[in-house]
């Protein structure tokens, strides 16, 4: 039986620049990088811990499994204060879409540096 979700893989372009939106933007940590000749990985997450993401190179790695999808997951994400989280992200100069209300709550999506979508949903 699965107890839980460890990590969810990002396959980005551009890793420093990945690094830099999720932490600065965001404000999420980077909990480990590592690094050899072949491969390289950073692993960050949210201030309170949960799932992490990390952060892989899209194109090292379709040479290294090209039968992987490396398509950016539907990824929903959780604020207790989303119209605070909105005009956070905003005043970054993030792309963010309006908040919408939803059967099951508010919610709204943003774009990384790369164009890759995700969505916030407000659960108190």
């Amino acid at each position: 039986m699965i107890g839980s979700i460890g990590q969810i893989m990002l396959y980005v372009h551009d890793q420093d620049e990945a690094m830099r939106f999720w932490t600065e933007a965001v404000g999420f940590s980077v909990i480990a990088e590592e690094e050899s000749p072949e491969f390289r990985w950073i692993e960050i997450a949210p201030p309170n811990g949960g799932t992490s993401l990390v952060l892989h190179n899209k194109d090292k790695i379709a040479q290294m499994e090209p039968e992987l999808n490396l398509d950016t997951p539907s990824i929903m994400f959780y604020t207790n204060d989303l119209e605070q989280l909105h005009q956070e992200l905003t005043v970054k100069n993030i792309t963010v879409g309006d908040i919408v209300e939803m059967p099951n709550g508010r919610v709204f999506n943003f774009a990384d540096y790369e164009e890759n979508y995700f969505a916030v949903m407000e659960k108190k």
